[in-house]
C-alpha cells in the first residue's frame, strides 16, 4: 500500500514540477519546513508538556536519522558505484565538514553548554546560540532530502516523508527551550520557523548541486551519511540520555524512530 502511494505521489510531483528536480526539491523542502513550524508552535501550550515529552521527541528523531543515514545515504552510495570508496570517503568528509562547523560556529546545548570560539560567548544572545546548534542537527537533514531526491525520486520522497515525520517533534524541542526563557510566545515559534527555512535551503542547495556534478553523488550520499551519523551520536543521544529518570521512555522513543524509519523503507522496497 505504502508502496503504491509513493509511486502515485512520485508521479504526481513529476507532472506538477514538470520532471524539474529543482521544483521537487522545492516541495520536498517546504513540507520539512512546515513540519518544523507546526512543531514549533507547541511553544503556545508548553505550560501543558511534560517533561518526558521532550526527551521522547529528540530520542524519535535521533532514531529516524540512524536507519535513514544507512538505508538512504550510505547504502545507496554504495550500490550506485558497486564499490565502498565513495561512500567511505563522502562519510569522512560529512564528519569533517560538521565537526568544524561545531568548532567554528558559536551555539549552546541543553546540556553540555557552550560550544565554539570562546571569543564568541559573550556576544551572542543565549536564545540565539540556541537556535544556532538546532541549526546544525538540521543542515545534515536537509542534505540527506536534496542528495536523495536526486540519487533516486521515489527513495527521496520516503526521506522527505521520515525526516518530515522527525522534524516535527524537532521543532517542538527547539521551541520548548526557548519558550522557558522568553516571555513572548512568538520568538520561540519564529526560531522553530527559521530552523525550518534553514534545512529547506539545504534541501535546495544539495539538490541542485548534485544535479549540476551527477558524477559526485555517491560522495554527496556518502557526507549526507556520515553528517547525519555525526550529529545523532556526538550531539542528540547524549542530550536525550543526560539523565537517569526518562533512560526508558527515551528509549522506547528512539526505536520507535527507528522501526517507523524501517518499516517505510522496507515497504517501499
Amino acid at each position: 500500500m505504502l508502496e503504491n502511494f509513493i509511486t502515485a505521489l512520485a508521479e504526481w510531483i513529476l507532472r506538477v514540477s514538470n520532471g524539474d528536480i529543482m521544483w521537487v526539491a522545492f516541495y520536498a523542502g517546504l513540507f520539512v519546513a512546515i513540519m518544523t513550524s507546526l512543531g514549533a508552535m507547541v511553544a503556545l501550550f508548553a505550560k501543558n508538556i511534560p517533561d518526558g515529552g521532550v526527551d521522547f521527541s529528540l530520542s524519535f528523531a535521533a532514531g529516524v536519522m540512524i536507519v535513514a543515514a544507512f538505508t538512504s545515504l550510505i547504502l545507496p552510495a554504495i550500490e550506485t558505484t558497486g564499490s565502498f570508496a565513495p561512500a567511505g570517503i563522502g562519510i569522512f568528509l560529512g564528519v569533517l565538514l560538521i565537526y568544524a562547523i561545531d568548532r567554528l560556529l558559536p551555539h549552546e546545548h541543553l546540556v553540555k553548554g557552550y560550544e565554539g570560539p570562546k571569543s564568541m560567548k559573550d556576544k551572542l544572545r543565549k536564545v540565539w546560540l540556541l537556535v544556532i546548534a538546532v541549526i546544525i542537527h538540521n543542515l545534515p537533514e536537509g542534505m540527506a532530502v536534496g542528495t536523495s531526491l536526486v540519487y533516486n525520486l521515489e527513495v527521496g520522497l520516503v526521506t522527505t516523508i521520515a525526516i518530515g515525520i522527525q522534524d516535527f517533534p524537532e521543532g517542538t524541542v527547539v521551541s520548548l527551550p526557548l519558550a522557558a526563557i522568553q516571555k513572548k510566545r512568538l520568538m520561540p515559534i519564529t526560531m522553530g520557523v527559521l530552523s525550518g527555512l534553514a534545512e529547506m535551503s539545504m534541501v535546495l542547495l544539495g539538490a541542485y548541486f548534485f544535479t549540476l556534478f551527477g558524477w559526485l553523488l555517491p560522495y554527496g550520499l556518502g557526507l549526507a551519511g556520515g553528517a547525519m551519523l555525526y550529529v545523532t551520536v556526538k550531539e542528540m543521544i547524549p542530550e536525550i540520555y543526560r539523565g537517569e529518570k526518562n533512560e526508558t521512555l527515551v528509549t522506547l522513543g528512539f526505536f520507535a524512530g527507528f522501526y517507523v524509519m524501517l518499516l517505510l523503507d522496507s515497504m517501499l522496497g
